[in-house]
């Protein structure tokens, strides 16, 4: 089982790599034991932070308030909090199995 998706209290957690300053934002697949997302938005005064919580707010069709970073706020790897969803659907939305 991957450990970068789990299921937690109240939703689901994912450990997720983000490379700042792409072309566009978009899911990349897995890169060693994390999430890979590229983002269009430079890492500076959250920017980067807010367009991933957009981004994937979108992609799982959830509202923003809903997508939380627990920790990681000023790195490249990232713990992400979606509130509300089951493991099952976040996996079959990025195209996992098992």
């Amino acid at each position: 089982m991957h450990q970068f998706i789990k299921e937690i209290e109240g939703g689901v957690s994912l450990l997720v790599q983000v490379q700042p300053r792409a072309g566009k934002t978009e899911y990349l697949g897995i890169l060693g034991e994390a999430l890979k997302f590229r983002v269009a938005a430079p890492p500076v005064d959250g920017a980067a932070n807010q367009v991933l919580c957009e981004y994937l707010a979108k992609l799982f069709s959830l509202p923003k308030s809903q997508v939380v970073i627990l920790a990681g706020q000023t790195s490249k790897k990232k713990r992400v909090l979606l509130k509300g969803i089951e493991e099952k659907t976040v996996r079959n939305i990025l195209g996992l199995s098992g």
